[in-house]
């Protein structure tokens, strides 16, 4: 090995070769970001669809019997504050005598029946229902306490639901839909 020989086992101080590689790197880094950022910043809701996520609804003045609809993400929600009767008609129902027997509420498990307990508010609070006011067939409004069941009917084509928000006659393949809602205190309801 000659005394001029420049291969040895270790490694040399950094260069300034070495420091203009790792500061383009950096800068180049930062600039991806800065070209990346407003693609990324345009997928977050705005303010307005994030404030209409849930909505609080005060039902105190909801008598037995009758009915409120509110807006909630552009589509209209039933709240319906059912009487006894109304309520023990909707138990009496057979699962058999459904044409859609899946309860469609975002609150309880997917495979659940469509029971009158698994579509209402609940244990203490059977006597309210909040659905998803638009039909299951075209998505029309259905009138309330109207139709052959007491319950909605929808007179663009001639769909019927109980009391309970269930399809019992007509087109309409389902029953109307359960939002995600909970009592925050026993005269408001959160939707959302």
């Amino acid at each position: 090995m000659s005394e001029h020989d420049t291969t040895s086992g270790t490694v040399g101080e950094p260069t300034r070769r070495d420091f203009l590689y790792l500061t383009t790197g950096m800068a180049g880094a930062v600039g991806a970001v800065a070209v990346a950022w407003p693609f990324i910043d345009q997928m977050r809701p705005d303010a307005s669809t994030l404030a209409l996520a849930s909505i609080e609804v005060d039902v105190s003045g909801v008598q037995p019997g009758m009915s409120l609809t509110v807006k909630w993400r552009g589509k209209p929600i039933f709240i319906r504050n059912r009487t006894p009767k109304e309520v023990e008609e909707a138990n009496a129902v057979q699962l058999t005598d459904l044409k859609d027997p899946v309860a469609r509420n975002a609150n309880i498990a997917a495979d659940a029946k469509a029971t009158d307990i698994d579509r209402s508010a609940g244990k203490g609070k059977e006597n309210w229902i909040v659905m998803i006011g638009s039909c299951t067939h075209l998505g029309c409004v259905p009138l309330g306490q109207s139709g052959d069941f007491g319950g909605w009917f929808c007179p663009c084509h001639g769909s019927h639901y109980d009391t309970a928000g269930r399809i019992r006659k007509g087109p309409a393949p389902q029953n109307l839909a359960i939002p995600t809602f909970t009592f925050t205190t026993d005269t408001v309801i959160r939707i959302g």
